[in-house]
């Protein structure tokens, strides 16, 4: 069984965040490259796991467009979003206040070797949180990330009657592999500000009956991150069969250009 560690970075600017997992991911890779070339020992690699909270900002992956971002330069900078092009797969989403970004930077061949069953297993971990809140999550087939398809078990107005009609998605994923180790993650909306979404077009998708929601619209209250946050570190435990373990502050690693 492999031990993971875990570590809450908290309100993080995303360059800086980049800057961290990157580090993280090249230390795990590097590691992983001498390795082979030493007398097989019992070592194992320094996997973790990274939750954070940015400021808001937009990343477009690298198979995206640039005409799912409705706003020009001045746009963005009067409304104090930043935007980024990064490496992970998918197209345009947001993150921001609210919100939970999980990081997994794992060595996956000392768990498998599957990229289909990495990203299943990452929605999964959320499906399964979402559940211990009494909603159901599920799938939707040609669609990676997480949906909610039926209605609240509340008394709805006729406006919101129509918006929980229609697939939702509350959560995003888009990964990078180099060498079976992994970078980037999940984009859980819990207590987002939806409205950031009006100015991209969320993932690529155009769909009329396809909106992003959050856990507190689900749910018609704030929710608690630190609750949500206990509930999907004990998921991701289950699924990747590993012992998450508090990181050491000391042992944050420095990215250099």
């Amino acid at each position: 069984m492999q031990t993971v560690l875990f570590r809450d970075l908290g309100r993080m600017d995303y360059k800086a965040a980049w800057d961290f997992q990157t580090a993280v991911h090249t230390q795990l890779v590097t590691g992983k490259l001498q390795r082979r070339h030493e007398p097989a020992t019992n070592t194992t690699p320094p996997h973790e796991l990274i939750f954070v909270e940015h400021a808001p900002v937009f990343t477009l992956g690298k198979s995206g467009s640039m005409a799912h971002l409705l706003l020009d330069e001045r746009d963005l900078a009067a409304r104090g979003i930043q935007f980024y092009p990064i490496n992970r797969g998918g197209d345009i989403t947001f993150h921001g206040p609210g919100q939970i970004v999980g990081y997994p930077i794992l060595d996956l061949e000392y768990f498998f070797t599957d990229v289909h069953r990495y990203v299943r297993n990452l929605e999964e971990i959320v499906i399964r949180t979402l559940a211990d809140f009494g909603v159901v999550g599920s799938r939707i087939p040609s669609y990676t990330g997480v949906w909610i398809e039926t209605p609240p078990n509340r008394d709805l107005e006729s406006a919101e009657a129509v918006f929980f009609s229609q697939k939702r998605k509350i959560c995003a994923i888009g990964v990078h592999l180099s060498r079976w180790v992994s970078l980037h993650g999940f984009a859980f909306n819990i207590n987002t500000d939806l409205r950031y979404f009006d100015y991209i077009i969320p993932c690529g998708i155009q769909d009329e009956d396809k909106r992003v929601t959050s856990l507190a619209r689900e749910l018609g209250r704030f929710v608690e991150p630190e609750s949500v946050k206990s509930r999907l570190k004990i998921h991701f435990a289950d699924l990747f069969s590993c012992n998450l373990q508090e990181a050491v502050p000391q042992t944050i690693p420095a990215h250099h250009e």
